[in-house]
């Protein structure tokens, strides 16, 4: 059973579970401005040092932990930090606070736990 179309605040009718135009290019410009303000990936510790460190870890740890507690064997390309660092090197590093995910669960599962963390608090 599929879900009715809604309206947009434009005015536009928008199936179910897709953004207006409008919408997108909010979301867009949004991003933007929050890429803008955020540092770099190499001054967020994102440098040589991290990505020796992750392709050794995905290496010892190959598949998904998301995908796996599914059933779904995949193998992981993102080594995740579990608890957010925010700047702080000593949890960066810690690999207890590390986990492998695949692109899309990092891109979506991962992102919209942050999202709901980031509201509670």
């Amino acid at each position: 059973m599929n879900k009715p179309p809604r309206l947009c605040a434009c005015g536009a009718i928008v199936p179910h579970g897709l953004l207006c135009e409008c919408q997108q290019k909010a979301k867009r410009e949004r991003n933007a401005r929050h890429d803008a303000r955020r540092p770099s990936a190499r001054a967020r510790g994102y440098d040589h040092e991290w990505r020796k460190a992750r392709l050794e870890y995905l290496a010892s740890h190959p598949h998904c932990r998301e995908c796996s507690k599914q059933g779904v064997t995949r193998l992981a390309t993102v080594v995740d930090h579990i608890i957010p660092h925010r700047g702080d090197k000593r949890l960066f590093w810690h690999r207890a606070n590390w986990q492998p995910l695949c692109q899309p669960c990092h891109d979506s599962v991962k992102q919209r736990a942050e999202r709901t963390l980031h509201v509670q608090r």
